[in-house]
């Protein structure tokens, strides 16, 4: 997926990380401290790749264990990894989570697929007991009221380590590959976790009327994701419409024309025409204003909607939103239409996690090919597009005010995850994810995102099962398979997360 250049970067998460062992071995067997260190470094090394690690190094009796809790606290860390480097008590162990209450992640990761058996010492089958300690932490961990998850499976070496008496090179290994996904899976879940804490979301306008799923509370969002909310009027981006010059103008029109294909005039809809010059040139206009807002106002992501009395100056700027928004959802600022502020967020996380995430709705099934249409006449997100994104014009928007330019794509072929933020009864967020298959399938050429998603479950059963979680009407598409990396998002974010389907 190619992102053009972003406006603002995410958060780097802060990662803790330490390695455990017992003070007794080390001058019981020489060499072993120094092999397990290695290994923790191995480890600092290939988490470096994905967020800012801090690792204390080895912990190896109760003391040490209270120093690294208030060591993770000062360098305040999103996220804990508890590298099980040989045999611990878990005394060591607890009270670093006591100390540091943050998230804790238990590798359980062997540097050998296979001992040698018969040249092994004690203190070589010490440098690969990683799993024996595993249960005595779980279950202090359990009773002391310490959520952890475990990731199990091989180091993921790509060399052996001098005083290695077996073959520790696995990092081809499926046990390896598996455990490196999930590591960078939680990885990436607290990047998701320490952006939205820090992240500005903007609300130009208002909900659209009536649709009740779509209507948050802003101080729920931030009570709950840690996200500020900055509330806008038309009048606030009319006023950088005044200062647009000729070479913005210019340099906006060149962008549009390498990022889209100019569509002549569709052959079934009479209100899907080609754009005219003043279409294009006012929508440019308008994606340069809608920068200079995102920028003056340090957005993160957008919602947004108007309406407002037949021919007024502001239903004239709206209508050149969509072109600018979904320039802006390419650079990581996504942009939702309708006021639906929870699928800007859902929209974002796809974003942080380098999927996508373009604005998506049920348009119609295709009971024949058994798949859902998915799409809007709002923003896209170009990064994930099958080809050139068209744009037309539009005699109308349906449902809404004005006329203008539209985009009409769909995302690329392969393995899509669709994410709804929902909001429950009792005021909790919650996230709803499912695989599928992005198909080939014909759309529609009136102007509209459209992509054709195949799930595992006929039609019919997958909306019983997805209507049944009350999910708000508006979806995120993101390319690949992510339901397990939503999954651990909403840990993170210590909300309700469901998965309906998932591809084999």
């Amino acid at each position: 997926m190619t992102l053009l250049t972003p406006i603002k970067p995410t958060k780097k998460p802060r990662i803790g990380l330490y390695s455990i062992g017992l003070e007794a071995y080390w001058p019981q067997f020489p060499g072993l401290r120094e092999r397990l260190i290695e290994y923790g470094t191995h480890l600092e090394k290939k988490m470096s790749a994905h967020g800012e690690v801090h690792n204390f190094g080895l912990v190896d009796s109760e003391g040490k264990g209270r120093q690294a809790g208030e060591w993770f606290n000062e360098k305040n860390v999103d996220l804990i990894f508890c590298h099980v480097a040989t045999y611990s008590t878990s005394s060591n162990v607890l009270p670093i989570h006591q100390q540091c209450s943050k998230p804790v992640i238990i590798l359980n990761l062997q540097p050998t697929a296979r001992i040698n058996y018969a040249q092994s010492t004690t203190g070589e089958w010490l440098a690969h007991c990683v799993a024996c300690p595993v249960p005595e932490i779980s279950n202090a961990f359990n009773r002391a009221g310490i959520r952890f998850r475990v990731i199990n499976g091989l180091l993921g070496l790509d060399y052996t380590p001098a005083q290695s008496m077996t073959d520790e090179v696995t990092h081809t290994r499926p046990e390896a590959i598996r455990a490196w996904r999930e590591i960078t899976e939680w990885i990436k879940a607290a990047e998701v976790v320490r952006t939205l804490r820090h992240a500005r979301f903007g609300f130009l306008g208002n909900t659209y009327s009536g649709m009740l799923d779509m209507y948050s509370d802003f101080t729920m969002m931030q009570a709950q994701l840690g996200l500020h909310v900055e509330v806008l009027e038309m009048c606030d981006l009319d006023r950088f419409m005044k200062d647009v010059t000729p070479q913005q103008l210019e340099a906006k029109l060149a962008e549009i024309e390498e990022m889209f294909e100019i569509s002549g005039d569709s052959p079934s809809d009479p209100i899907a025409k080609k754009p005219t010059a003043e279409q294009l040139n006012w929508s440019a206009r308008v994606a340069v204003a809608q920068e200079k807002l995102v920028r003056a106002y340090d957005l993160d992501a957008l919602t947004y909607y108007y309406h407002g009395q037949d021919g007024n100056e502001y239903e004239q700027l709206q209508s050149g939103f969509i072109v600018g928004h979904s320039l802006l959802t390419a650079r990581g600022i996504p942009c939702s239409g309708e006021g639906d502020l929870k699928t800007a967020v859902g929209m974002k996380i796809c974003d942080i996690v380098g999927a996508g995430g373009s604005f998506s709705e049920i348009v119609v099934v295709d009971y024949i090919d058994e798949t859902f249409l998915l799409g809007h006449d709002g923003p896209f997100h170009v990064a994930i597009a099958n080809g050139k994104p068209i744009l037309r014009g539009m005699g109308l928007y349906h449902g809404k005010r004005g006329t203008g330019v539209s985009v009409e794509a769909k995302v690329k072929r392969g393995p899509v995850t669709t994410l709804n933020v929902t909001q429950t009864g009792d005021g909790k967020l919650g996230l709803i994810s499912s695989e599928g298959e992005a198909t080939s399938g014909e759309i529609m050429q009136i102007g509209n995102t459209q992509t054709h998603v195949k799930f595992a479950l006929h039609p019919d059963s997958y909306m019983e099962k997805w209507f049944a979680e009350a999910p708000t009407h508006h979806c995120a598409i993101a390319v690949g398979n992510q339901a397990s990396q939503f999954r651990k998002v909403a840990e993170l974010m210590q909300v309700r997360h469901v998965t309906l389907c998932k591809n084999e």
